[in-house]
């Protein structure tokens, strides 16, 4: 780091859990965030700022209107524009020392896998089951460990699953996939907008630890956010030993 950077960092670098060896962990990391939306926002936003050394960030939708009551990555002049693109402007202005890679996609198949490969931890910003299972499959493969959120009305959760840990559950142990689960979309059910940056800033704080090595991560644990009653709880996760997706997982070695 230079002067510059230990400067910027500097705050980090004060503490003892993370100090300058912390910092160049981070400096030298790549996340990927599926999502660019209310909890995608304030993730990119920290993750970046931060220190991240690579961020790539993956969204095929465009910025709306209704977006900018939570959608903290975006401004009103970014209304139609694809969201990765003024996410992308947003970060660079935060800290252009932060690589930003804007896919304009929804990552699926072969491409999906490609990037959860080539990322050091992968953050599920996204809102539908489909794409969460479809996430959570490639970073058991790959043995990525990934950080799931979500939010709707005023509640929100977030879980850490690292399949690099024999006894850690992955998001299929918790929520088997299932062709009859009913979506709910803030489209249709609302929600209260400070909630997704709880639950999204979570997950950014979760991906530095799990980075930095520091802390002890929600592995095996589900938080579940009262907005309204600002309560929060922590569920227990166990693994499933007849998991469909992690039973076969590969050893460590």
């Amino acid at each position: 780091m230079d002067d510059e950077a230990l400067l910027r960092y500097s705050r980090h670098i004060l503490l003892p859990q993370v100090g300058i060896e912390g910092q160049e962990k981070l400096l030298a990391a790549s996340a990927l965030v599926l999502g660019a939306g209310g909890l995608g926002s304030p993730a990119a936003l920290y993750l970046a700022s931060a220190g991240i050394g690579r961020l790539t960030l993956a969204d095929g939708d465009t910025v709306d209107l209704t977006n900018l009551q939570r959608q903290i990555l975006h401004r009103t002049a970014s209304i139609g524009k694809p969201k990765v693109l003024s996410g992308a402007a947003t970060l660079a202005e935060i800290n252009p020392g932060c690589r930003v890679v804007a896919l304009q996609e929804r990552l699926v198949g072969a491409r999906l896998e490609e990037e959860v490969a080539a990322a050091d931890v992968v953050l599920d910003c996204s809102d539908n089951f489909a794409t969460r299972h479809a996430v959570n499959r490639a970073c058991v493969k790959y043995r990525k460990p990934l950080v799931s959120g979500a939010a709707i009305r005023f509640d929100g959760q977030v879980a850490v699953f690292d399949t690099r840990r024999s006894d850690a559950p992955c998001y299929h142990c918790l929520f088997p996939e299932a062709e009859d689960v009913e979506e709910v979309r803030c489209a249709v059910m609302g929600v209260f907008a400070p909630i997704t940056g709880i639950i999204g800033a979570t997950q950014a704080a979760e991906a530095l630890k799990l980075v930095i090595g520091c802390g002890a991560p929600i592995i095996g644990r589900l938080l579940l956010l009262d907005g309204l009653a600002m309560e929060w709880r922590s569920i227990a996760v166990p693994r499933d030993p007849a998991c469909a997706v992690c039973a076969t997982r590969c050893a460590p070695g």
